[in-house]
């Protein structure tokens, strides 16, 4: 398995450089999403780890952090957006992409298909149903390790989104109040659809949303370590309903570490 991890590694970086450009901004997306990469393939070998998984298993994460995002790639090359609302699901070209290496090929079949589940599931509402624990379990590490990541990511753009000067591949409408259906999903603590976002608001309420979708103990450790939530709180605008919300959500992180 590590041969072939070796041969997966130096394929994903010689093709990402095929991406490069001599546009900065393009340039400054393609070097965000590769060195996003990089932190989620770390985390998800990590967080398998923590989890006592078997060489095997840990090598299987490994892969899956490698190629969750390698449809991004693409994605932009044809769409000149990372935006999936935009474009097309990036998760579900990514599969095509993988589809394409005959490396694949060289796993088991079983093996094969939690790679193609948990990477088409990673950027996903929820989990597809499934009586198959271990694709479930695959499917949560990709999920939290991505997660993780897109906190670092985004947190330089929380001062450049309340100014309305984010960079153009992460740019939505620039109104930093929040949609209506966002705050009562907020409130009820209910999952709110990334697809639906209207305002750098609504951005905001998404990635605190997120905390409810983490699966595992390690990962919300680092969250809370790094800051993240109380970066994100003291950027959404003062409001009472924002503040039900906020103290829903601090209740579960509090309660997710006690069980840790």
């Amino acid at each position: 398995m590590r041969n072939l991890l070796n041969e997966m590694h130096r394929w994903v970086d010689s093709y990402i450089k095929t991406f490069y450009s001599d546009d900065a901004e393009v340039q400054q997306g393609i070097d965000i999403k590769e060195k996003h990469t990089g932190y989620v393939t770390s985390n998800c070998v990590e967080l398998a780890r923590w989890l006592k998984l078997s060489d095997h298993d840990v090598a299987l994460a490994e892969i899956i952090g490698l190629f969750h995002d390698i449809g991004r790639f693409r994605q932009y090359s044809i769409y000149k957006t990372f935006n999936d609302a935009d474009s097309e699901d990036h998760a579900d070209l990514g599969l095509t992409v993988i589809d394409e290496l005959d490396f694949f090929d060289r796993l088991s079949t079983v093996d094969n298909e939690i790679v193609h589940f948990a990477i088409g599931q990673h950027n996903k509402k929820n989990i597809a149903p499934t009586d198959d624990q271990r694709k479930i379990l695959f499917a949560k590490i990709i999920r939290d390790a991505d997660k993780l990541d897109i906190y670092r990511v985004l947190e330089p753009f929380l001062a450049q989104e309340n100014a309305h000067k984010m960079p153009r591949f992460i740019k939505g409408k620039e109104r930093a109040d929040i949609s209506p259906d966002f705050v009562e999903n907020f409130v009820a603590g209910r999952q709110a659809d990334y697809r639906q976002i209207r305002t750098n608001g609504d951005r905001k309420i998404v990635r605190l949303m997120w905390v409810y979708d983490v699966n595992f103990a390690w990962t919300m450790r680092k969250i809370v370590e790094r800051g993240y939530i109380e970066k994100i709180i003291a950027a959404l605008p003062s409001d009472p309903q924002i503040e039900l919300g906020i103290e829903r959500l601090k209740a579960h992180v509090r309660k997710a570490m006690r069980n840790a």
